[in-house]
């Protein structure tokens, strides 16, 4: 028997069953490593995400822009860094989202830590 996971408040573990439900997301976002694919993505959306089966849950995910809304859906956070570089996010944007703040309050937060 394995142990059980240890929660960890505001995340989503990706395990077996994150990898399962998050499949054709991960598919999709792995698609994004070609240019074309990038590009096929932005000019019909709705028809790229038909073209891999997201379930409804996934493509709200995806029209949100919302990193911790695709996580919830079983997207991995490295296929995902190719979906939010697509919507012009960086990493700033994904941390403000993840805690909850502004951008501009994340990077005080980061300055702040890098100044202690």
């Amino acid at each position: 028997m394995s142990p059980t996971p240890r929660a960890i408040p505001g995340t989503t573990p990706f395990d077996g069953t994150m990898a399962r439900k998050g499949y054709s997301l991960n598919k999709m976002c792995f698609s994004f490593n070609d240019k074309a694919n990038r590009d096929a993505f932005l000019a019909d959306t709705e028809g790229y995400m038909r073209q891999y089966a997201l379930t409804p849950e996934q493509a709200d995910a995806v029209r949100s822009g919302q990193v911790l809304q695709m996580l919830a859906a079983g997207g991995n956070a490295y296929y995902l860094a190719k979906l939010a570089g697509i919507f012009g996010l960086d990493m700033q944007d994904i941390g403000a989202q993840q805690t909850g703040v502004t951008k501009d309050e994340f990077k005080a937060k980061l300055v702040a830590a890098n100044d202690q």
